[in-house]
Order: C-alpha cells, then sequence, then structure tokens
C-alpha cells in the first residue's frame, strides 16, 4: 500500500503523506504553510501566466503565503483574504457556505464590507494553494461576483483530482486522489 506521493513544482520536490479523508479515499496532504522555498517557487512559476488584474482574492488559510507571493512579483500592493468567519472587527461582511474536500464539513467564507467595496468594479484573479471539487473556488467567486468585481482568472499551484480537467483554472501540477484498493 503506498503511504506517500512525490511532487515537483519547478526545482522545489517534496514527499507528501497520504492521509485518508473517507474510508474510500486518500489524498496527498499539501501544506504550503511554512514552507516559503515552495512559495516563492511556485509564485514565480505563476505570476507571468496570470493576465492583467487589480487584485488577488484567496480564501484563508492555505491560500494566503501563495496569494502574499504572487502580489509581490506582480506589484501589487494588496491582496484579499476571504475569512473563515465573521470578525467583530468587520463591517457588512458578505458571507458564503461551502464544504471542501479538505474539512469535509460546512465553512464559511467572509469578505469585510471595506475590502467588499475595494473588489466593485475591479478585475480579481482568484487564487490558492490547490483546487480540488472547486466548491471553495465557487464559494469565493459567488462573494467577488456579489461585491461586484469581474473575475478574470482562477489560478492555483495544483489542481486535485478531475480538476485537472478544467479548462477555466491555471495550475502548476495535477495531483493524484487515491482512492482504496
Amino acid at each position: 500500500m503506498r503511504n506517500s506521493y512525490t511532487l515537483t513544482i519547478g526545482n522545489v520536490t517534496r514527499k507528501l503523506p497520504l492521509v485518508w479523508v473517507s474510508e474510500e479515499l486518500q489524498i496527498a496532504s499539501f501544506v504550503i504553510l511554512g514552507d516559503a522555498e515552495i512559495v516563492v517557487e511556485a509564485a514565480s512559476l505563476i505570476s507571468d501566466k496570470l493576465p492583467d488584474a487589480d487584485f488577488l482574492v484567496t480564501a484563508e488559510a492555505k491560500g494566503i503565503p501563495f496569494a502574499h507571493e504572487v502580489a509581490k512579483l506582480k506589484g501589487m500592493p494588496r491582496y484579499i483574504v476571504a475569512r473563515k468567519s465573521v470578525k467583530a472587527y468587520m463591517d457588512e461582511p458578505l458571507v458564503a457556505n461551502v464544504t471542501s474536500i479538505t474539512t469535509q464539513k460546512k465553512q464559511t467564507l467572509v469578505l469585510d464590507g471595506p475590502d467588499a467595496a475595494l473588489l466593485s468594479g475591479k478585475r480579481i484573479i482568484l487564487i490558492d494553494d490547490v483546487i480540488s471539487t472547486g466548491d471553495s473556488l465557487r464559494a469565493l467567486e459567488a462573494l467577488v461576483t456579489e461585491a461586484g468585481a469581474e473575475v478574470v482568472a482562477r489560478a492555483a499551484m495544483l489542481a486535485e483530482g478531475d480538476a485537472a480537467a478544467r479548462d477555466d483554472i491555471l495550475y502548476l501540477e495535477k495531483l493524484p486522489l487515491f482512492p482504496a484498493e
């Protein structure tokens, strides 16, 4: 039985442990938090492939370092993060609900009102570490669309499973799923 998957992005290779997300399915656990080397490499490879835009928008939490590095490379002084809950400081937040493959429970994505106002009428790139089912991406797109933004690209380091067949996302590498044998 296989217990890891070797992933290479550009000149960086990582051995990812396989973890069970259900009785029938394992995924390669790809966690970029704290891995500056892979974030910098991936950002350098994807930034030139992205169209011009006013802002990058990502969901909390694993997309944040990637969005940060891509924003730096594209000369963007700011990017927007949809939070996982409504915070006390938020003014007129926009809220969407989603269930992702990694959490397997209902999550909330929240766009603070002032951030939504910044996005109104702007060209946006949605960016994340991994796109799998696309549910998180759809929720994020619903938020920025409600804010009045135009999504001009959807991007990720990896496309997991069937997401790799999508023609509406930009990604660097495919990440397979591992069904029970």
